[in-house]
């Protein structure tokens, strides 16, 4: 759907929906260009690898990192979701600075795969991604035949829902990278190549202040999708498997509605934000989408017009005479 940077490089992304009403049967895949994020928002996955076995539903995360051979059977009778293919650095948990040692993503919530190997021998095909190219090979066994191994190059999974949100209980609408779950460093101090940052179920109090995403923007290119439920920020027209793109300095924020609600609520009491679970892929450079994406019958072309229905507040003293 969308990307930056370059695999020879190692470094940007490429951003992908996926769709899928089958098994891998008899074939198998690995990614020489990248490591996957993978967020599945509809049907259960199971992902068997050379290290084991890691099953996988909606609200959860899983990492497959790059070069490791894996084979994807299906739980429930379709599934879809969202890949985000890192180019660069791996992801990590972010240092918690002054949060201390209890926050975020806790790293006793991440899970690596129960062992689990394959003596199989037949007709498969295995499946390679290399410099933006698709490989085919075949072979006479599956490449899951590994008994053993050692060291933390490992596939893993996340609960998006062990994460501990933090938040303001003073004033002031925090910056997302209160929301950090994953990051992918890159050489400039303080500027990830990748940030991956989620907005779940949480409590709002923040007093005198507007509490959704205020107006902005920034140097940051923010790829959104959502998981489930409603986005706070979003009235309608945001729904479960769709995505939005915010490029570098492009100005965003809630839609006219969520805006409207916003400014006349009681700010004595908090607000619950409740039945959600929203994701954003930020990066420092630019996010060109593809012509798939540009193409397709499901591209919002209106989605500039919900916020055509935004109303001044701002009313300044008359002058004098």
């Amino acid at each position: 759907m969308a990307g930056n940077g370059a695999a020879e490089a190692q470094s940007g992304c490429g951003i992908h929906l996926y769709a899928a009403n089958r098994s891998m049967e008899g074939r198998y895949f690995y990614n020489a260009d990248g490591e996957m994020l993978v967020v599945p928002q509809q049907g259960r996955l199971r992902f068997a690898t050379e290290l084991g076995i890691i099953d996988v539903e909606p609200q959860e995360i899983v990492v497959l990192p790059r070069g490791l051979r894996f084979r994807v059977e299906l739980l429930d009778k379709a599934a879809r979701g969202y890949v985000c293919e890192n180019y660069g650095a791996l992801f990590r948990l972010p240092d918690l600075g002054p949060i201390g040692s209890n926050g975020l993503a806790n790293p006793r919530d991440f899970l690596t795969p129960v062992a689990r190997f394959e003596d199989r021998e037949g007709e498969f095909e295995l499946i390679a991604k290399f410099m933006g190219n698709l490989w085919a090979a075949e072979i006479g066994h599956s490449p899951l035949d590994v008994v053993a191994w050692h060291g933390n190059y490992a596939p893993y999974k996340y609960d998006l829902r062990r994460f501990n949100a933090i938040g303001s209980i003073s004033f002031d609408h925090p910056d997302p990278s209160i929301f950090l779950v994953l990051q992918s460093l890159s050489d400039t101090p303080g500027v990830d190549t990748i940030d991956f940052v989620i907005f779940p179920p949480r409590v709002l109090a923040m007093q005198d202040t507007f509490r959704p995403p205020w107006f902005h923007r920034n140097v940051a290119s923010e790829f959104m999708g959502l998981i489930h439920g409603a986005y706070d920020a979003k009235a309608e027209g945001f729904v479960p498997g769709g995505a939005s793109l915010h490029n570098c300095m492009s100005g965003h924020g809630p839609d006219a509605s969520t805006f409207e609600k916003a400014t006349s609520a009681d700010l004595s009491k908090p607000d619950y934000v409740r039945d959600t679970m929203a994701f954003m892929f930020e990066t420092r450079c630019v996010i060109r989408p593809t012509r798939q994406a540009l193409e397709t019958s499901q591209l919002q072309a209106e989605y500039f017009e919900c916020w055509q229905g935004l109303k001044k507040k701002f009313a300044p003293p008359a002058a004098k005479s």
